[in-house]
């Protein structure tokens, strides 16, 4: 295991794989913070941060997707997505919480998955959102799960 790992952005061309930017993930969130250039805490990156080495632990087959909006996870197994994951730690904000509905309903769309999971501090249920229903999760309860 190394200090740092890469998450590629989701595509079926290795080439666009290879060509687009990475998003990057520290195995120690304490190293993270030591080394980092920031006044507050960020609460958001450090969940993101952990439920990536929860889906690392696991040795899932990870990337991210961008379209018009971004998620976060995108689960593979084989030649099929079987996950979409987004992580916000707080979605009080409805603009906030719209955005990362948004980016769910336009994956699924093009990557043909539907089940979709926003990890949260707090937050728990599910939403439709033009057909497809997106699960909220408080963080806690996703790391007890026997799925992670």
């Amino acid at each position: 295991m190394y200090l740092l790992s890469f998450v590629k952005k989701f595509s079926y061309s290795a080439r666009e794989q290879l060509l687009n930017p990475k998003k990057i993930y520290c195995i120690d969130s304490g190293l993270r913070k030591a080394v980092s250039f920031v006044f507050s805490e960020d609460w958001g990156k450090l969940t993101e941060n952990l439920v990536f080495n929860e889906l690392k632990k696991q040795e899932l087959e990870v990337y991210y997707w961008k379209g018009r909006g971004e998620v976060d996870f995108i689960v593979k197994e084989g030649k099929k997505v079987t996950q979409l994951i987004q992580v916000c730690y707080e979605l009080s904000d409805p603009f906030t919480k719209e955005r990362e509905i948004k980016s769910l309903v336009e994956a699924s769309a093009e990557l043909r998955c539907k089940n979709a999971l926003v990890i949260t501090s707090d937050n728990e249920g599910e939403e439709k959102h033009k057909g497809l229903v997106v699960k909220f999760v408080p963080l806690w309860r996703w790391l007890l799960s026997p799925a992670g």
